[in-house]
């Protein structure tokens, strides 16, 4: 699982001035491009909305791209700060990732206006080299690392690379929110954390199967896929 970069504080949390017009921008902008997409969001109709004049809206952001990447750099940071308060009260690194990955899913379950942002950037703004998602993902994968390291050193965990383990966790996680907004999510977001945390930590295979497939101690134990950072 991954984590996003935390804001310097909660998104809305500060009351009237800028900062707060800033976020009522960021609300109505969101749920516009969500419903419209971004060709047929009107800045217009968004001012209208909000009851000001069009100037405002460029005070705060000079542009409509500009508008559109702040709501979904807004969604990864709002994803931080849930996480985070999700992962507070767990002092087992285990069950912070338990914890992790039920507040990832829980967030883009609660908020499928978000998923559709993250969506939009991916397909309407190719001239990004890394979209938001994966900027804020960078940003903060060294404390999950860390947190790895720390249980493969307690021998809780198999000795493998760290980003490999984060790979996996984001994909698993990432793809279960974009299967849910495609396809329609036919069970809770907590049966599906439990499924993912499941078959990662306890695997799918029998001990025998387990065994058969150990390396052998006489053979190339070196070779990919059966050695322990394969």
């Amino acid at each position: 699982m991954e984590l996003v970069a935390s804001p310097s504080s909660a998104p809305g949390q500060t009351e009237g001035g800028p900062c707060n017009r800033r976020e009522e921008i960021l609300d109505a902008a969101t749920d516009l491009f969500a419903e419209f997409g971004y060709s047929d969001a009107v800045t217009k109709d968004l001012a209208d909305k909000l009851q000001v004049g069009k100037g405002t809206l460029y005070r705060h952001f000079p542009s409509k791209r500009d508008l559109f990447l702040a709501a979904a750099d807004r969604v990864m940071q709002r994803l931080r700060v849930q996480i985070d308060a999700a992962i507070a009260g767990e002092a087992d690194p285990m069950d912070r990732i338990e914890a992790g990955t039920r507040a990832f899913l829980r967030f883009f379950d609660q908020h499928p206006k978000f998923v559709e942002l993250l969506i939009l950037e991916r397909a309407l703004f190719k001239d990004r080299t890394t979209p938001t998602y994966f900027v804020h993902r960078e940003r903060n994968k060294l404390r999950w690392h860390d947190l790895y390291r720390e249980m493969i050193a307690q021998g809780r965990i198999r000795d493998m690379p760290v980003e490999r383990i984060s790979t996996v966790f984001m994909d698993l996680a990432y793809g279960t929110i974009f299967t849910n907004h495609f396809a329609g999510r036919c069970r809770s977001h907590e049966d599906q954390a439990r499924d993912i945390l499941d078959v990662v930590f306890r695997g799918i295979l029998g001990e025998s199967e387990r065994a058969r497939r150990r390396p052998d101690p006489g053979g190339d134990a070196g070779a990919e896929g059966d050695r322990p950072g394969g």
